[in-house]
């Protein structure tokens, strides 16, 4: 017997994500950091607006792990009948510490997603960026947040 966590692992990419969001409801899709332009490493949903309803998240500057226990966060709400305001907001991290979450429209990015372009297909599909604060509790866009995040974190939705 396999412990192999996919039916065929020569499945292509496109398959494994629907595979995995048919049998799990969502995808975490970790994207690796890009020198030329330099863009942070990133994760970023497939399956949250097939399964809830509700707009797929991006989190930028974190490593994979980080990233997707962040989104699990926000499984576990939206699963339990909750739902994501957009805009900023406090009790989902430790400490009551600030986050956001901010609607990226359709033209704010150009081919960012391409698992979620396959998944997706012809069908619109909507995002959402996870703001997370620095150390001491800033976020990107006010002035005292830590100027080494800036580039790890971009703020691609509208504040």
């Amino acid at each position: 017997m396999s412990d192999d966590v996919f039916p065929d692992r020569d499945m292509p990419d496109h398959e494994k994500i629907a595979w995995v969001v048919e049998t799990q409801r969502w995808c975490a899709v970790p994207v690796v950091p890009v020198q030329d332009p330099p863009t942070p490493a990133y994760t970023y949903t497939v399956g949250f607006e097939t399964s809830w309803q509700h707009p797929e998240v991006v989190v930028f500057g974190l490593a994979p792990v980080a990233a997707r226990g962040l989104l699990l966060l926000l499984v576990e709400q939206l699963s339990a009948g909750g739902s994501l305001l957009e805009g900023t907001f406090i009790g989902l991290l430790d400490d009551e510490q600030r986050c956001a979450i901010l609607p990226i429209g359709p033209g704010e990015v150009d081919e960012m997603f391409p698992a979620a372009d396959a998944f997706y297909g012809d069908e619109d599909y909507r995002m959402s960026q996870f703001i997370w604060p620095d150390k001491k509790g800033h976020l990107p866009w006010e002035p005292d947040f830590e100027e080494r995040l800036r580039l790890a974190q971009p703020v691609l939705g509208s504040v």
